[in-house]
């Protein structure tokens, strides 16, 4: 069974379960594109590593958090302009390729796209 499957299935805090999804299925998806556009075996290039960190951290920092959709459809803009081209670089890159690779993952993404975005709440209401 992979890590990545395992880590899914331990999550067992139910509060962040969504987040720990997300945050699992960007990290593998940086990882696929690293491994693949930058031929790196093993540790990520520098570039990748601070993507992943500040992917992390934007994902911590969710003000959505369980409520979310996934990153494309939210409405909330949480990247910086030159981390958020970086991030759809990479999610062309391994979009495609996530699915043979982490199919539970990528089942998970495709179910969580379809999440509609919570309503602004109106003001004076």
């Amino acid at each position: 069974m992979s890590k990545i499957l395992v880590r899914i299935l331990m999550m067992t805090d139910q509060k962040n379960r969504r987040i720990l999804r997300e945050q699992t299925t960007v990290e593998a998806m940086i990882d696929l594109s690293c491994h693949g556009q930058h031929g790196t075996r093993g540790d990520l290039c520098a570039e990748c590593r601070e993507l992943k960190e500040y992917a992390r951290k934007r994902l911590e920092r969710c003000p959505l958090r369980e409520k979310k959709t996934t990153c494309a459809n939210c409405r909330v803009h949480c990247y910086k302009p030159d981390m958020r081209d970086k991030i759809k670089q990479v999610m062309r890159y391994a979009g495609p390729r996530i699915a043979y690779r982490h199919p539970v993952l990528a089942l998970f993404h495709f179910i969580d796209g379809f999440r509609k975005p919570p309503e602004k709440k109106k003001a004076g209401r």
